[in-house]
């Protein structure tokens, strides 16, 4: 026995020597592929700001020519082929990278996302005119002294931004909220090219802040915080339509993201605390930590002091979801949620002083025009873009188009589901997924849908307990996709 024995050692110390070399080995493998799908999504990135930057192309809208550096990359115009081409290539790698996430390198997830923004940011305005909007709007309140709820860009059609300005919007006063457009009038001075480079920072520093606490929420939640950033970070509604026309989503959705961190980090300050009070003094001690929460992360000198307690971070977190739809309304929707679900008095307060300070502070810069974001909302709603949800369901079923009463049935629809969703977290459900479910179901349901609506519940998602949600809402986004690139797919082409 004792010769068999030490006969079979070798074989078992092979064995085991086996299992430790043949995760290196798919690892290794993990690595050359992730490269390979990461590779694929910078280069069509880059392929698109470089075309995109010879100028010339349907897909620009008219601006300011401040990246002719860049021309001499390409000789070629963008056209809607090789656009379409790029974004179906960048979201099938996309989609291939997703299952890949829990196993790559934190710090290479951090590499991609950083190239892909730095390229988008120094090219020019892809898609969309709203950039010029923001300008124009500041422009008209700080240079000169037209109140933007009140005037439309046709106000200042000598002002230099005027000509950038989006033909649909020329006759339309601001649509956004006092936060920003106050936020906005330093912008103005800095000249229409300068202003324009400020409102890239600002995009991107909101973006950057969505993708830090995306991920600060996952871990905080047990989730896994790689595939929660390459989700939102890496997205493709993210980088080409939304971050490239560097829009004011985003500063929405990080205000968004900082409310749903106060909030869900306020359990476990308490917790911390508890134990920190427990481990000095049994029960008493306990409670005493629960008042402290926060005593073990630092004392009363350092930067989190001022939201150290659970309370305070509720009442923060209900104050930043007022601040967020003080930007843009949208973000107001899930105020109920976080009340609801957390059912404390501190997110009722925080909430409460938040909008009587934001709403005075409108009254006194625009007066009552500045307050009355109810009527922005419902002029907005009526119109109608030919990539909702509704749009293409009424030539399913054969109508030319959305009317009227399609538009009574849906916000009929839209009531029904957040009540339904409201009830639900008054049960128990998450707050936190149900907020994701609110938003997404204002995208689906809304006429006027353009790409970067569909970026507002995807952080919420990616940090959600319920992976249903975040499926919808990639799904929801896929199909957002396929409809664009269709065009690539149809008999007659591009």
């Amino acid at each position: 026995m004792l010769p068999s024995a030490a006969a079979g050692a070798p074989t078992a110390v092979g064995s085991a020597e086996r299992e430790r070399l043949r995760p290196w080995r798919a690892s290794r493998g993990t690595l050359v592929l992730g490269a390979l799908l990461g590779a694929v999504m910078v280069i069509v990135t880059a392929w698109i700001v470089a075309d995109a930057s010879v100028g010339g192309s349907p897909l620009l809208p008219y601006s300011p020519y401040f990246t002719g550096w860049l021309r001499h990359i390409t000789g070629q115009n963008l056209t809607y082929d090789i656009f379409l081409s790029c974004l179906l290539a960048f979201t099938a790698a996309y989609a291939a990278l997703l299952p890949l996430a829990r196993r790559l390198p934190q710090r290479a997830l951090f590499v991609l996302i950083g190239l892909l923004y730095a390229i988008v940011f120094v090219g020019p305005i892809l898609l969309s005119t709203d950039v010029f909007s923001y300008l124009a709007y500041a422009r008209m309140g700080a240079l000169h002294g037209l109140n933007p709820y009140t005037h439309v860009p046709a106000s200042i059609h000598t002002d230099a931004i005027y000509k950038y300005v989006g033909t649909d919007w020329i006759y339309t006063p601001t649509a956004y909220g006092p936060l920003y457009t106050l936020f906005s009038y330093p912008f103005a001075f800095l000249g229409v090219v300068g202003g324009i480079w400020g409102m890239k920072v600002a995009a991107m520093a909101g973006c950057l802040c969505m993708d830090w606490l995306t991920w600060r929420c996952a871990k905080l939640r047990g989730l896994d915080p790689k595939l929660a950033l390459l989700v939102v970070g890496a997205n493709p509604l993210v980088v080409i339509y939304s971050l490239a026309s560097f829009h004011n989503d985003f500063l929405m959705i990080a205000l968004m993201m900082v409310a749903v961190y106060l909030a869900i980090s306020a359990p476990v300050a308490a917790e911390e605390g508890a134990a920190a009070g427990a481990e000095a003094g049994g029960a008493e001690g306990a409670l005493a930590g629960v008042a402290v929460a926060g005593a073990r992360t630092g004392t009363s000198r350092s930067w989190r002091s001022w939201l150290s307690t659970p309370s305070r971070r509720e009442a923060w977190a209900a104050a930043a979801i007022v601040a967020g739809a003080l930007v843009k309304a949208t973000v107001a929707a899930i105020l109920p949620f976080m009340i609801l679900g957390r059912r404390r008095l501190p997110a009722v307060v925080g909430a409460a002083v938040a909008v009587a300070g934001g709403l005075l502070i409108a009254f006194i810069a625009f007066g009552v025009h500045g307050v009355d974001i109810v009527s922005a909302l419902d002029r907005d709603s009526a119109y109608v873009s030919t990539d909702s949800f509704a749009t293409e369901l009424a030539h399913l079923l054969g109508k030319p188009g959305v009317y009227p009463v399609d538009h009574t049935i849906l916000k009929g629809l839209l009531v029904l589901i957040g009540v339904y969703l409201l009830w639900r977290t008054w049960r128990g459900y998450d707050w936190v997924a149900a907020s994701g479910w609110a938003l997404l179901a204002i995208t689906v349901t809304t006429t006027w849908l353009l790409a970067w609506y569909l970026i507002w519940p995807l952080p919420i998602a990616a940090s959600s307990r319920d992976r249903r949600l975040l499926w919808a809402v990639l799904a929801i986004q896929g199909l957002f996709v396929l409809h664009q690139i269709s065009p690539l797919f149809t008999p007659e082409g591009i």
